[in-house]
């Protein structure tokens, strides 16, 4: 039946629409929100914090803010994943902000600047840091800056885990990496010890007087696979292989390689072989091309560089007749099943890259530390292991093996350890709602390509030198420029302008806005025209009047 109006009263508007009467029945609220670049972030940066300062071009401030999170940005800006750039909103416009690019510019402004950090004063606090690699080293600058005394010892004779001996110089050349390095270990309150093994937590901390541990040992341990290999044929593994090649050596591999694996290490092994002489290399990966471990970015860089990829395959034995594989099918629940059809390839050399795992000797007789049966140590939120003061983070507690995971071990477990000692617990800060691309306000924006770093020509890349350039200070700044801000108020003034009670008002840079509740009327204009959904429109308390007296109504003089 056909509602009926006998009049034109308030019920018009409050029982057949939500509108704009002579009660406002919502209010415009600032809020602020989790942006989906930082939520994707393994190390917590404040991305989306440091970008806008990048694009006003105030680039100190920038690293500064970056920092404050992640002390390598001119390493991550070249080596790491980005899985930020995954969640950003501007791919559902374009494609993604080039977030790594800018950082990269940053962490190279630094070194050339020669900007650097202050320190809290001195707590008395000593810390041990187990380990000088992502982990450890992140864990070491967010414990100085707290103003602890913090030695790392690390067996290998130079710092950077696997940073410096699993990724090649290509990827990550060593004099960028070895200034953000430098920086962290120059800070006060940090000695660096390399060649120094540690086989007993335990003793150590006790014989060194520590308060406290923490143990970034990594997993620089290749596993292996049961392949006969006969007649003195060469198989190696490929943490062995890289490691060798980034201390100088240059294993004889033979002009013929075969990789098994296919993770992001596998795609590393193969073009490092092509780059120590090989003119043919395979790999053999167990699964198909729906399945492949490594991601798509590097695969694509391995087949461009001219390896050859033998899916659904696995390797049966090694001999002088050659690598002889043999297909497998998949199961739905991801295990294959030979076929017994099998193929002889030409090979020289097969090199396993079949993951990797810890040397966790050094906690045998830390008696409440509890290594789990994947070889992995067992940690709680805050990274501490079953004995007290003994923490662990990094590859050697599973999970996300990659140096940027590691990064933000090493900084929440500094935030614990210092918590700890202080006789506390370390309580993350709530996380702010995540804000997605169909909650922003875009019915127009500026087309604004992302920036193209510049790639050494595939016919040219015979040696190590780096494949990606960087982005100059003009284009680094355009990349920071085409972030959306999503979910915080970047004061765009839409909202200002846009208000047809002028109840909105300015409060100057850095400080936003407010909004006269005498003026307004909820009409929702505002949180239309804010193109980063950082207003929210939010039903009036119940029971609360908000129908101003006539003598109560105001206008802007």
């Amino acid at each position: 039946m056909a509602l009926k109006l006998d009049d034109m009263t308030q019920v018009l508007q409050e029982t057949t629409r939500r509108g704009v009467g002579s009660r406002r029945w919502q209010k415009p609220v600032y809020r602020h929100f989790l942006p989906p670049c930082n939520h994707a972030c393994p190390a917590g940066e404040d991305i989306q914090g440091w970008l806008a300062l990048a694009q006003a071009g105030e680039y100190e401030k920038a690293w500064r803010a970056l920092v404050a999170n992640n002390p390598m940005p001119a390493i991550h800006g070249r080596a790491c994943y980005h899985p930020c750039e995954g969640g950003c909103n501007r791919g559902e416009l374009d494609s993604p902000v080039a977030i790594h690019a800018v950082e990269r510019f940053l962490g190279d402004l630094a070194a050339e600047t020669g900007w650097q950090v202050s320190v809290a004063p001195a707590t008395g606090k000593k810390i041990l840091v187990v380990g000088a690699g992502p982990a450890g080293l992140s864990c070491a600058w967010h414990l100085a800056r707290m103003g602890h005394q913090v030695e790392i010892r690390d067996a290998a004779e130079q710092p950077g885990g696997m940073m410096m001996y699993g990724i090649p110089a290509y990827r990550l050349p060593r004099d960028p990496m070895n200034k953000d390095i430098a920086r962290i270990t120059g800070l006060p309150g940090v000695t660096l010890r390399c060649g120094q093994r540690v086989d007993d937590v335990v003793r150590a901390k006790q014989e060194g007087g520590f308060d406290a541990v923490f143990v970034g040992v990594g997993a620089q341990l290749a596993n292996r696979l049961n392949i006969p290999a006969m007649d003195g044929r060469k198989m190696t593994d490929a943490i062995s292989m890289l490691g060798a090649v980034s201390r100088g050596g240059r294993p004889a591999l033979g002009r013929v390689v075969a990789v098994v694996g296919g993770g992001n290490v596998a795609m590393d092994a193969a073009r490092t072989a092509r780059r120590l002489g090989a003119t043919d290399t395979v790999i053999i990966f167990r699964y198909d091309p729906q399945h492949m471990e490594a991601l798509p970015a590097e695969a694509a860089e391995a087949v461009a560089e001219g390896a050859k990829v033998r899916w659904l395959s696995v390797v049966d034995h090694f001999g002088a007749d050659g690598l002889v594989v043999e297909k497998v099918t998949m199961n739905p629940d991801g295990s294959v099943t030979p076929t017994g059809e099998t193929e002889r390839l030409a090979a020289d050399a097969v090199v396993l890259a079949v993951g990797q795992h810890s040397d966790l000797g050094l906690l045998a007789d830390a008696v409440g530390v509890k290594v789990q049966k994947d070889g992995t140590v067992a940690v709680d939120a805050e990274l501490m292991t079953g004995q007290a003061g003994i923490f662990a983070g990094g590859d050697c507690i599973g999970g996300a093996r990659t140096m940027t995971t590691a990064t933000g071990h090493g900084k929440l477990a500094a935030r614990a350890i210092d918590a700890w000692l202080a006789g506390g617990t370390y309580e993350h800060p709530a996380s702010h709602p995540l804000v997605r691309f169909d909650m922003l306000h875009l019915p127009d924006y500026r087309d604004a390509p992302r920036s193209v770093q510049a790639e050494r020509p595939v016919a040219k890349r015979m040696g190590f030198d780096e494949v990606d350039a960087g982005l100059d200070a003009r284009h680094a700044r355009y990349e920071a420029q085409r972030c959306l801000s999503c979910g915080n108020c970047f004061e765009c003034d839409n909202c200002y302008a846009a208000c047809p009670e002028q109840a909105i008002t300015r409060l100057g840079p850095g400080q936003g806005y407010a909004v006269s509740m005498d003026l307004c009327t909820g009409c929702a204009t505002c949180f239309e025209q804010c193109p980063c959904h950082a207003i929210e429109m939010e039903p009036e308390p119940a029971g609360q009047d908000s129908a101003p007296a006539p003598s109560g109504f105001k206008v802007r003089a």
